[in-house]
């Protein structure tokens, strides 16, 4: 085997590790208000049939940074032909991004993006991401969403899966809509809009 397949190899390998971490730690990097005890997750499902399912609307911006002094998206790895490639591909980024009120970067912050995604077709430029959208301020302050979607950036909107949730969001299942409302095409930083739309259930 040559040094070149030897690397590949390695660099296949190192990514599936990142993504199995994320997978293993997204749900706990919530704690807030709301109690994740086995004994209250227990009393929860047993309350479960008392209770109403409803839809929660939630408008938010997400802040990716890449270019600063303390970015909150950093590269972790690429593939040995990332540089020669027009989408990137094989490239992977773990973020810790800003969730905010407005689109401006002093609006209040609602909570964070924590995930990673990766740069995946070699036709167009599209991520597939890994998300926890933590929530830290409100009547969700310590309750997350869980998304695993594609994400063809460079399309007016992307349509995302909600997979799963935690505290006010148990069990929940909905969709994130994504739109670009900005981005730097030499810093890479960029805003996105978000609207959701989540079932969940009310006890």
């Amino acid at each position: 085997m040559d040094k070149l397949s030897m690397k590949m190899k390695m660099t296949v390998l190192n990514i599936a590790m990142l993504w199995l971490a994320v997978v293993i730690f997204a749900a706990p990097l919530a704690r807030g208000s709301i109690d994740q005890s086995p004994k209250a997750v227990e009393k929860w499902f047993k309350e479960l049939r008392h209770g109403k399912e409803k839809m929660t609307k939630l408008h938010f911006y997400l802040h990716d940074i890449i270019t600063a002094k303390n970015p909150t998206a950093v590269r972790v790895a690429q593939a040995k032909i990332t540089s020669k490639s027009p989408t990137k591909f094989g490239e992977t980024v773990v973020l810790d991004d800003p969730l905010t009120q407005g689109p401006e970067p002093y609006s209040k912050i609602i909570g964070h993006a924590q995930g990673i995604y990766s740069f995946v077709s070699k036709e167009e430029k599209s991520l597939i991401m890994i998300l926890n959208l933590v929530f830290k301020d409100g009547k969700f302050n310590g309750s997350t969403l869980s998304l695993l979607a594609s994400n063809p950036f460079l399309h007016e909107y992307r349509e995302m899966p909600i997979l799963g949730g935690t505290g006010a969001f148990r069990l929940a299942r909905g969709i994130a809509t994504e739109k670009t409302y900005a981005a730097n095409v030499t810093t890479k930083n960029a805003i996105a809009e978000y609207h959701v739309l989540v079932l969940h259930y009310r006890l």
